[in-house]
């Protein structure tokens, strides 16, 4: 590493006794570049600095990258193995926590079979671990029950992907070109918010006389600056998209060769939106007809044009459906595989997608392989050294995991890097769910809300006490390196799951001495399937500071753009979604006659177990509040910070009001990054999409109640 890092004549000085390291922020999937600044004498991390050549963000770092490095050397910190006895957490040796594992997993699976012990991962771990998680679950506890907190993330996009364009990566091209985009059609994602980082390059764009579409119930930082905001009821987002397709269909803006050459199913697909004329598709979705015409006109006219869409259009029971027909948008105008256009997701977990590539997925195998399909079978079981029938058959999501767990089908549970007690829908059900199991064990770094319900805490590294890889929002794999040592009696993730392998019988398939290797195995256990991580190494990330999968072989050097001669379909042809509205799963009533909506905020993540012990982010977003517009707030006589009880079937919750004008005036938003009592997925719906088993967490009827004194 250089000596100081330059820009603009600003100098990174590495002090007398510091060292600078290398690496990415361990929050969303734009993995901003950082360097953590260490004092080597008491290996203790003691600030960070931007990194201005990381070609993606660019020295742009969000308030929760600039506090990351904070919660490495925190005092809720947990240093040492925790074993639950009389109802209390006493600590223990490793040697002790393990004994007490085997003994318990043994057992369970002697009496009831192997399928008895599940295991839920998540994404904010690097690919390595993701990839051990699932290998750890099949070979190591050898059960069928697995699936990861990406199922309420990313499960979504990854279907709508699969369904169209035969793959799923999270974008079809290198985000370097989004700055060269004439129009962004953006649906449900505040970017400015939660992807803040990726807000530099739509203004370079827009610099350049770029329009921006944004489809969103609130009127979002993002959505004032647009040109067009498309104020769509919640859970609509499917009648949207065809109505802007019905408008491109009339008004001659679709590229025929390309639709003839590239594409299935237009014909179907122009009858299917025949009916979503302006004037109906503003019935269903509550949106202005002029606004919808507009954006059509500007979408079609452009010559260069990106969709992009996240959790807001994701989260639904029609979610595959938006993911779809928004991509289906992109292929009528012939845009996917050509230069700065194409389709993106907002990938929401640092890892989200390299962590759903893997294996962590219920019916998935590393390299997007399939249980199902037994070529897929027989290659990773030849990699994993075991008999293809000694492979587990397919298990079932992450919610219908608790449903397991309530009627004793799964009685132990191990949860790696994930708190589903705030993070799923329903979570008084959930948490229900967790007690009733014999055993629970959670690897984690700080007491979450799930941790607390566990027999076992083993303590886990941060991301900063370990080496490894992610794939970011791009599709780009890049490096994360080791700043400081473990703290305490902390382990990464792959040691504990390694262990745990070798105390049940499995040590000779987990003998890993650092995470290059498991990184190797990945290479070839993804070999030749969709996600082809095989020409991937670490030595090539270093030299290119990143590498785009799919690379095939050795010698390739990656593929930043996609699909630019077929798709990953039979035929090499996408296929035009035809899908017709459907709506929410719920519906307003006398009892509850309001939307209710969750997403982010810019201080928090996820299920806030880190961000909330941030002194500063805590300053500026200590709880949760309820968004509503002065109307409604008028008409239920409540003023601006006033507290208010928010209800639905499954449970209620008390928060503060925030008014606002940015936001429908029958719909209300809560964020979600708290637990307990503070947790507005109390409310949420557990409904979930046919096809990816997303639970709809973006659309739910409430009722709103003043409190009297």
């Amino acid at each position: 590493m250089s000596q100081f890092l330059v820009k603009e004549g600003v100098k990174n000085q590495i002090r007398k006794g510091e060292k600078l390291v290398t690496t990415h922020c361990c929050y969303c999937g734009m993995q901003c570049g950082m360097h953590i600044r260490v004092d080597e004498k008491n290996n203790k991390v003691v600030g960070v600095e931007p990194r201005y050549d990381w070609v993606l963000t660019k020295g742009k770092m969000c308030p929760k990258g600039v506090t990351a490095y904070q919660t490495i050397d925190h005092p809720d910190r947990i240093k040492t193995p925790l074993i639950k006895k009389n109802g209390k957490f006493v600590e223990a040796t490793w040697d002790e926590a393990l004994d007490l594992i085997e003994s318990q997993y043994k057992g369970i699976q002697e009496n009831y079979g192997k399928d008895a012990v599940g295991v839920y991962g998540g994404v904010s771990m690097t690919n390595e671990k993701c990839y051990l998680v699932g290998k750890y679950a099949r070979v190591g506890l050898g059960t069928r029950y697995i699936d990861y907190n990406g199922r309420y993330c990313m499960s979504s996009a990854a279907g709508g992907f699969n369904k169209t364009l035969g793959m799923d990566r999270g974008s079809t091209l290198p985000w370097t070109e989004l700055e060269h985009t004439d129009t962004f059609f953006m649906a449900g994602s505040n970017t400015a918010e939660c992807h803040p980082t990726s807000i530099q390059w739509f203004w370079k764009a827009k610099d350049k006389g770029a329009k921006l579409i944004v489809a969103d119930p609130r009127e979002t930082a993002t959505a004032r600056v647009a040109d067009v905001h498309l104020d769509l009821l919640p859970g609509t987002d499917s009648a949207l998209a065809n109505g802007i397709m019905h408008l491109l269909i009339k008004h001659d803006y679709v590229d025929n060769e390309y639709v003839q050459e590239r594409c299935n199913n237009f014909e179907e697909l122009k009858d299917m939106t025949a009916k979503f004329t302006p004037e109906y598709t503003s019935k269903l979705t509550g949106v202005a007809a002029e606004k919808i015409i507009k954006a059509a006109h500007i979408f079609g006219k452009s010559p260069r044009s990106v969709v992009m869409f996240a959790r807001g259009a994701e989260q639904q029971t029609s979610g595959v459906d938006n993911v779809s027909l928004y991509t289906s948008m992109a292929l009528l105008r012939g845009q996917i595989g050509k230069f700065a256009s194409g389709v993106a997701t907002f990938t929401g977990q640092g890892n989200g997608q390299g962590g759903r590539e893997h294996g962590q997925k219920a019916d998935a195998l590393p390299g997007y392989r399939k249980i199902a399909n037994p070529k897929d079978v027989e290659h990773v079981a030849g990699v994993w050294g075991i008999k293809p029938e000694e492979m587990p058959k397919e298990g079932v999501s992450a919610y219908e995991m608790f449903h397991l767990m309530q009627n004793k089908t799964i009685r132990a549970l191990h949860v790696i890097c994930s708190n589903p007690v705030v993070s799923s829908p329903n979570i008084n059900y959930v948490q229900d769910s967790l007690e009733k199991l014999d055993f629970l064990v959670v690897n984690d770094f700080f007491m979450s809300e799930t941790a607390e319900l566990a027999d076992v805490v083993l303590p886990a590294t941060t991301w900063a006490e370990d080496e490894g890889t992610t794939t970011n929002i791009e599709g780009r794999v890049i490096r994360i390196r080791k700043v400081v040592d473990p703290i305490g009696e902390s382990k990464p993730d792959w040691e504990i799951m390694s262990m745990i392998a070798d105390r049940l019988g499995k040590g000779k398939y987990f003998d890993y001495s650092e995470p290059r290797e498991i990184f190797d195995e990945l290479r070839h256990a993804s070999k030749g399937g969709k996600a082809d991580y095989y020409g991937v190494t670490y030595e090539k990330i270093d030299e290119q500071d990143g590498v785009f999968w799919p690379a095939p072989t050795e010698d390739s050097k990656g593929t930043p753009s996609i699909f630019q001669e077929r798709f990953a379909t039979e035929d090499g042809k996408a296929n035009l979604a035809v899908c017709d509205f459907r709506g929410p799963s719920e519906v307003q009533s006398n009892e509850y006659p309001l939307w209710l909506t969750t997403g982010r905020v810019v201080f928090h993540y996820l299920s806030g177990n880190q961000t909330r012990r941030v002194d500063f982010l805590m300053e500026q977003c200590p709880e949760p509040f309820v968004e509503m517009h002065p109307e409604l707030a008028s008409k239920y006589q409540i003023e601006n910070g006033e507290r208010v009880k928010l209800s639905t079937p499954r449970g209620e919750m008390i928060t503060p009001v925030k008014i606002t004008k940015a936001i429908r005036k029958d719909t209300m938003f809560v964020p979600y990054h708290w637990g307990k009592k503070l947790a507005v997925n109390q409310l949420t719906s557990p409904a979930l999409d046919p096809f990816s088993r997303m639970p709809e967490f973006k659309v739910c009827a409430v009722k709103l109640e003043k409190l009297t004194k």
